[in-house]
């Protein structure tokens, strides 16, 4: 994209490549290095839907820096201007995002509220390529949610975590996306380990 100097695609790249880095990878230095200027460039050339991605993806590591309510602060500003240029693709990505950030500073109600919207936009809109982690993370939100709970409402968090990675497990090896399947098998054996089910755990990772 550099050498064709094609300022869009070139935002494309650096906004896939900041995902790449940031979220999957989680390698937050290597992630400004394609975020930054991916926001220059976009207030530059005027593309408002990557200048927007691109600072969420700038909030998203702030959180990660440890600087979480200016992160998530970030985030959420972001979010209403992705919104505000009436892009719907991507949206079940950066609630996801949202959420997992909601989960750093102990918001799990609110985390929770939105893994439920970015499940609605996957059932609306079809955009399934992070549905598993979606699971993954509800079942993560719901563990923490059941540390505040009494004896008997923790049961329950305990075991709609385990059907949620389950069902991470299930949309995963159903796309063949081994990562996500990682990731879920991970979260489902550190249930089982703290359950005493150490060996059945061995043996599905």
């Amino acid at each position: 994209a550099q050498e064709r100097e094609h300022p869009f695609n070139l935002a494309f790249a650096l906004c896939n490549a900041g995902v790449l880095f940031n979220v999957l990878r989680r390698e937050l230095s290597a992630a400004r290095d394609h975020v930054e200027p991916l926001i220059r460039l976009s207030a530059e050339e005027g593309f408002p839907l990557y200048q927007a991605l691109g600072s969420f993806l700038r909030g998203w590591f702030l959180a990660g820096e440890g600087q979480a309510e200016e992160g998530m602060a970030q985030m959420h500003q972001s979010l209403a201007a992705f919104q505000a240029t009436g892009a719907e693709i991507e949206l079940t990505r950066l609630l996801a995002m949202l959420a997992e950030a909601c989960a750093k500073i102990g918001q799990i109600e609110e985390g929770l509220k939105m893994l439920s919207e970015a499940l609605a936009q996957v059932e609306k809109g079809q955009e399934h390529y992070w549905e598993a982690e979606i699971y993954r993370l509800k079942g993560e939100l719901l563990l923490m949610q059941a540390k505040a709970q009494a004896e008997e409402e923790a049961e329950v968090c305990f075991r709609d975590a385990e059907a949620c990675f389950r069902r991470a497990l299930d949309v995963a090896r159903h796309q063949q996306a081994k990562s996500w399947e990682l990731r879920a098998t991970v979260s489902l054996c550190r249930l089982w380990q703290k359950q005493g089910k150490n060996e059945k755990a061995r043996q599905i990772l």
